[in-house]
C-alpha cells in the first residue's frame, strides 16, 4: 500500500510538471513515433504477457480465500507447475488479445498499442518458476497491430528481482532489481531481445521501453541512469530505427532537468498519472479531478525539456474499487475495506457498488466520465500523447477503452470532443483554457 501511493505520487508530480511541448522539438529528437508523426493515441494490452489479478480476475478465482495465496504470475505458475501453468497461459495468450481487438481499436481511431512484457519472456534460470512461449504471441500482435495500420510500443514491464515490488513486475514483494549484476546483465539481454524483434518488424514497432516504472524509493538514481544509457548502447546497435522509451522512475522533475542525454537520439520520457491511489486525488469531487487535470495540463503546456513526454497509462478510474485493484485478496480505500490514512471510507456511507459497471452509472455520471475523458486528453495531448490503461478488463468498466468508447464515455475517434480545452488550428492542436472547469 504504501510502495503504490508512492508510486502514485509522484507518477502525479511527474505529469504535473516534466512534459515537454509538442509543439517544439526537443535536442536531439529527430523523428516522432508512427507512421504520420502525430500525437500519440493508444492504448495498451495489459494483462497479456504479465499477469495482474485485478484486469483478468477468472485466472485467480480458484485461490481466493487461500492460504498460500497466488498473487502475481511467479506465485501462479509456482502453485500451478510448470506443465499447467505453461497449458493454462497458452490458453490464455490465444484469447486474452485476438485480431478482433485490434481491429476495434483501429476502428475507435486509436493509432498505437504499448505491449507490456516480462524479462521470463526471454531468459528464465533454475529455481524461477515461470514459463515461456509467449514470442510466438507477440509476434502475432504486432502482425496484426502493422495489418491494421497501427504501431507497436514493446514494453519490458518486469526485470530480474523486481524493479518496484509490485504485482506487475511479476513478482510482488521486495524490490531487489539492482542488488545483482547478474540481474542487470539479464534485464540487458531481455532488452536486445526486445530489439531483435522490434528489428523484425521496423514499420510497426517503433519505440522500445526499457524497464517500466523503476522505483526511487528502492533503487540507486544512478543505477537507473546507468542502465538507461547501457541499454541505449545495447538496443540501438539491434534496431536503430526504435525509440527508446525511459520512465520516470517516480523522481521529482527537477532532478531530471539536468540529465545528460548528451549525443543521445530518439529518446522519449514515459509518465504515468493515476486519480486513485493517494488521498489527494482520489478524495477529490468530480469537479475537483477535472480541475486537476487544468493543472496538469498548463504544466505540460508551459513545460519544455531536453525530452518528449507521453503520458503511459492512464484512466477514468475514481475510485480504487475494481477487485484486487490493490492486489489480490485486498480491499479498496474508497469505501474503507483497505487500510490508509483516512482510517475508514473517503466519506460516510462511500460504497464500491456499481462504481466499476457503465450499466449501474446514471446520467450525470456518464456526462462527469466523458468530461474527465476528455480532460486528461487534452492535458497529455499537450505532452506528445498518451496510452489509456487498459485496453480492456474483464470486470472493472472504468479501465476497459474500448467498453467506453463504444458506449460514448471516451470520444470515438478520439478528436470528437465536446468539451475540450483545444481546437484544431492548421491541423495543429492548440490548447486553449477555455471549459466549464478551467480558466485561465
Amino acid at each position: 500500500l504504501r510502495m503504490r501511493a508512492m508510486r502514485i505520487a509522484g507518477a502525479i508530480l511527474a505529469t504535473l510538471s516534466f512534459i515537454s511541448d509538442v509543439q517544439g522539438s526537443p535536442a536531439g529528437m529527430t523523428k516522432r513515433f508512427g507512421k504520420s508523426g502525430d500525437v500519440i493515441r493508444g492504448v495498451n494490452l495489459g494483462g497479456l504477457f504479465v499477469l495482474e489479478p485485478w484486469i483478468k480476475p477468472s485466472l485467480f478465482k480458484e485461490w481466493e480465500g487461500a492460504n498460500p495465496q497466488v498473487v502475481d504470475e511467479w506465485t501462479y505458475c509456482a502453485a500451478l507447475g510448470k506443465n499447467e501453468c505453461e497449458s493454462r497461459l497458452q490458453k490464455h495468450w490465444s484469447t486474452w488479445v485476438t485480431e478482433s481487438d485490434i481491429a476495434t481499436l483501429a476502428m475507435l481511431g486509436i493509432n498505437h498499442v504499448r505491449i507490456p512484457i516480462g524479462y521470463w519472456a526471454f531468459t528464465v534460470k533454475d529455481g524461477e518458476p515461470y514459463v515461456q512461449g509467449q514470442l510466438p504471441y507477440l509476434k502475432k500482435v504486432i502482425e496484426w497491430t502493422g495489418k491494421h495500420n497501427l504501431n507497436a510500443v514493446l514494453d519490458l514491464h518486469g526485470v530480474p528481482g523486481s524493479q518496484n515490488g509490485f504485482d506487475n513486475s511479476g513478482k510482488l514483494g521486495g524490490i531487489h532489481w539492482q542488488e545483482t549484476q547478474e540481474n542487470i546483465d539479464r534485464s540487458i539481454y531481455a532488452v536486445e531481445e526486445i530489439a531483435r524483434i522490434a528489428a523484425q518488424y521496423p514499420d510497426i514497432v517503433d519505440a522500445i521501453e526499457v524497464v517500466n516504472e523503476p522505483a526511487i524509493w528502492g533503487l540507486s538514481k544512478q543505477g537507473i541512469i546507468d542502465f538507461y544509457k547501457r541499454a541505449y548502447t545495447s538496443f540501438r546497435q539491434i534496431a536503430p530505427h526504435a525509440i527508446m522509451v525511459i520512465h520516470d522512475a517516480f523522481v521529482s522533475p527537477s532532478e531530471w532537468v539536468d540529465y545528460d542525454v548528451s549525443g543521445w537520439e530518439n529518446v522519449i520520457l514515459d509518465t504515468h498519472t493515476y486519480h486513485v491511489f493517494v488521498g489527494s486525488r482520489l478524495t477529490l469531487s468530480r469537479d475537483g479531478h477535472l480541475q486537476a487535470t487544468c493543472q496538469d495540463a498548463v504544466n505540460v503546456r508551459n513545460f519544455n525539456n531536453k525530452l518528449w513526454t507521453v503520458t503511459g497509462e492512464w484512466s477514468l478510474a475514481t475510485t480504487d474499487c475494481a477487485k484486487w485493484l490493490n492486489g489480490f485478496g485486498k480491499g479498496s480505500r474508497w469505501d474503507g475495506s483497505l487500510p490508509w490514512e483516512k482510517n475508514g471510507p473517503v466519506y460516510q456511507g462511500a460504497t464500491c457498488s456499481g462504481q466499476n459497471s457503465i450499466a449501474a452509472w446514471d446520467s450525470s455520471t456518464r456526462v462527469f466520465f466523458r468530461q474527465f475523458a476528455e480532460a486528461q486528453m487534452d492535458a497529455y495531448e499537450a505532452g506528445s500523447g498518451w496510452f489509456f490503461w487498459n485496453f480492456k478488463t474483464e470486470d472493472a468498466d472504468d479501465w476497459n477503452y474500448i467498453k467506453l468508447a463504444q458506449n460514448g464515455l471516451i470520444p470515438n475517434p478520439p478528436t470528437d470532443r465536446h468539451y475540450s480545452r483545444y481546437s484544431l488550428d492548421n491541423n495543429r492542436w492548440n490548447i486553449k483554457i477555455n471549459s466549464p472547469w478551467c480558466h485561465e
